[in-house]
């Protein structure tokens, strides 16, 4: 079982890679799963796009996808991310890249958990859950 960290046609981004995997560990433990084999792929935004389109049949762009391989209660998965859309949210939202990048972490990771963004109630729910472990990240 491990987290693994990948870059594809993008440097790859400044991360506290145990900080971030110790937090992505605990995010699971916390909702009772635990945790199998999941990759993040950095990526830009023209790489994504290609994955968007060859894999899902859309034709947009996106800050993340997020491939579920999860058996059971064992979370596994893919969770592509833009390093591109990361840092033109991060100056949309007025936050620092670090946190944006962080949030979309591990909205990936709540995808595999079961949450859903799909309307406005799961929306809410699913930025309550981002809020809440990035509050525990910035704990530690």
């Amino acid at each position: 079982m491990s987290i693994q960290y990948f870059n594809e046609d993008v440097p790859f981004p400044k991360i506290k890679r145990r900080k971030s995997t110790n937090w992505v560990k605990k995010t699971i433990l916390s909702e009772e799963k635990r945790v199998g084999d999941i990759s993040f792929i950095f990526c830009s935004d023209n790489y994504l796009l290609e994955v968007n389109k060859t894999y899902l049949d859309h034709d947009y762009f996106t800050d993340i996808i997020t491939f579920d391989y999860v058996e059971g209660m064992l979370i596994n998965g893919d969770i592509f991310i833009s390093v591109d859309r990361v840092l033109e949210n991060s100056v949309e939202f007025k936050t620092t890249f670090e946190n944006e990048l962080n949030r979309i972490l591990i909205h990936g990771i709540l995808h595999l958990l079961g949450y859903m963004d799909k309307n406005k109630e799961d929306k809410l729910l699913m930025t309550e859950r981002e809020d809440f472990y990035l509050k525990l990240l910035n704990d530690n």
